[in-house]
């Protein structure tokens, strides 16, 4: 079962797993264990957590979601551990605030510093929720929280390879090997 909340995998692979190990489990009976000791399991996990660092990155990224554009908050301390992310329609006061307000919730602290790129609207919630804390606005101190979004970024490349009109159709890729003219002879 730890198999399962530890690692992404789906109920099947445990099972193949479980199989492997001389254990024959049905994906049911992985569900159903689940179900049962999930949640103290998963609790015990979160108290095992490390303590989030006294420094956050705190960055926002535009993404599209069913051909809408979005806005995912991220939230990164100095060790680069994520926080918190948070997907919004907005990127205004409002949300900053909102999102400030939900990651000190999560995380039941307050930083001592938090950095963010030059967006005003980190600064103007910033005063509101949390004026004690220390606000640096650079365009090059947050680079963890950049990178930190390189992972959804290399997925929605993905994504969007595999929605090109081309895709899944063999052969119908205006640069494969068979939409290529030959360059011999005309066949008559």
């Amino acid at each position: 079962m730890w198999l399962y909340f530890r690692f992404p995998l789906s109920l099947r692979e445990v099972e193949e797993l479980m199989l492997e190990r001389g254990m024959v489990v049905s994906y049911e009976t992985i569900r159903r264990w689940c179900g049962k000791f999930g949640e103290a399991y998963g609790n015990a996990l979160r108290r095992r957590q490390p303590r989030p660092g006294d420094k956050w990155h705190l960055n926002e990224v535009f993404i599209k979601i069913n051909g809408v554009q979005r806005y995912l908050w991220r939230a990164v301390d100095q060790d680069g551990n994520v926080l918190d992310i948070l997907v919004q329609n907005r990127r205004d006061k409002a949300a900053a605030r909102r999102f400030f307000r939900r990651l000190m919730k999560k995380t039941r602290t307050v930083p001592r510093v938090i950095v963010t790129d030059k967006l005003r609207s980190y600064g103007a919630a910033h005063r509101e929720v949390m004026p004690s804390v220390e606000h640096r606005q650079s365009k090059y101190l947050n680079n963890r929280a950049e990178n930190s979004h390189q992972p959804t970024r290399q997925r929605e490349r993905a994504m969007k390879k595999a929605s090109a009109p081309w895709a899944g159709r063999s052969g119908s890729c205006p640069r494969s090997a068979v939409s290529r003219p030959t360059s011999g002879p005309a066949a008559t």
